[in-house]
């Protein structure tokens, strides 16, 4: 619970069974509304949200009469299409009265996978949360194939909530928690309140998920919350239909916790520090010292480039004694770093012929 009492960042998924109504396939707008509550109250207290929602397909399946049933490819990729329209202003009309902005944010494996990509989406992430707005992420369905495809919300929602260095992911499930057998086949199926370690023993307990809308079954949340873990995130599984789910959670509804092992921002500057680099980039004094204070890496600081690497790629930072003082992600590649060296931020525009970040490397990037 002090999970996600004390959270400055939240990660919430939301999955298709909550949000549309199985019978009808229409949208269950007071649930939604009710969300939308909990969003602003979350965020009048200063909290980052960001929401993984499902639904697009279910959505759109209704409006073009497709049936329940799974659907060939093309007709998922069409249903996902019409729906994502609809999903995306249900949002912004429960959100627009708490005068909250949403965006709309599409995504495949291939943007986490790729680090360019990753590096992209996470800034877009950030600056939208920074500006104050609420985004509403989904996978891509209408241009995802089954190779870019993560295949279920509860592991996407697990690696956006890494991408923004969240402290608590919540799925908001058509159960409770976690339990030792499926409660919907087993009468004797215990829940587990706290999670610390998912051992063997845990993972052989997963079963299928009962929903006739949802994909993600038990072991997709294990392995959603695998990773989220691993980079520091706390997540919680709680039963999300009852309205105002996450006040619900707050104040005592039943759920499973599983414990980030350690700070979220501390697990991805171990991260960064344990990859192989593919450059060096030498500053000087003024920017060593910028950096120790906790500034991002400017070009105007940056004396040498060294290396053939790309826009994502790691790079060793040594300061004007040759010392290592630490390794980030570079947002430019090895050409454009060595044409902005030593340049100030405004002029990276003239210098490139197309507007830059003003950062080489920012200092989320950086293990130092």
């Amino acid at each position: 619970m002090a999970a996600l009492t004390s959270a400055k960042r939240i990660v919430v998924k939301i999955g298709s069974a909550l949000l549309v109504d199985r019978e009808t396939g229409e949208l269950r707008v007071g649930w939604l509304h009710s969300l939308a509550n909990d969003v602003a109250w979350l965020k009048s207290r200063g909290t980052d949200v960001v929401l993984v929602s499902s639904g697009s397909i279910a959505l759109g399946r209704g409006v073009l009469g497709l049936p329940r049933a799974d659907l060939p490819l093309e007709q998922s990729q069409a249903a996902a299409a019409v729906g994502q329209i609809r999903l995306a202003r249900a949002y912004e009309e429960a959100l627009a009265p708490h005068r909250i902005t949403t965006a709309q944010v599409l995504v495949t494996l291939e943007d986490s996978e790729n680090r360019r990509r990753y590096l992209n989406s996470r800034a877009t992430l950030e600056t939208l949360l920074a500006m104050g707005a609420v985004p509403i992420v989904n996978e891509n369905d209408t241009i995802a194939t089954d190779e870019i495809r993560y295949g279920d919300n509860d592991r996407l929602a697990a690696q956006v909530a890494v991408t923004v260095g969240a402290d608590a992911l919540i799925l908001l499930s058509d159960v409770d928690g976690f339990y030792s057998a499926n409660p919907a086949l087993d009468a004797d199926a215990k829940r587990y309140d706290r999670i610390d370690e998912i051992t063997p023993e845990i993972e052989a307990m997963a079963g299928d998920g009962v929903s006739g809308l949802s994909k993600g079954g038990m072991i997709t949340k294990l392995l959603a919350a695998k990773m989220a873990t691993a980079a520091g995130c706390a997540m919680a599984i709680t039963e999300g239909s009852p309205l105002n789910p996450l006040k619900t959670l707050e104040e005592g509804a039943s759920c499973t916790w599983f414990t980030g092992q350690g700070d979220p921002q501390a697990a991805r500057k171990r991260w960064i520090a344990a990859m192989k680099t593919r450059g060096v980039l030498t500053i000087d004094e003024g920017a060593a010292r910028a950096l120790m204070s906790g500034k991002s890496l400017l070009p105007a600081g940056v004396r040498h480039v060294e290396g053939d690497f790309g826009r994502g790629d790691p790079l060793a930072i040594l300061g004007p004694d040759g010392r290592k003082l630490g390794q980030g992600l570079s947002r430019y590649t090895a050409d454009e770093a060595r044409a902005i060296q030593g340049r100030q931020s405004q002029e990276i525009e003239a210098t490139l012929g197309y507007p830059g970040r003003a950062a080489l490397i920012h200092r989320d990037d950086m293990a130092l």
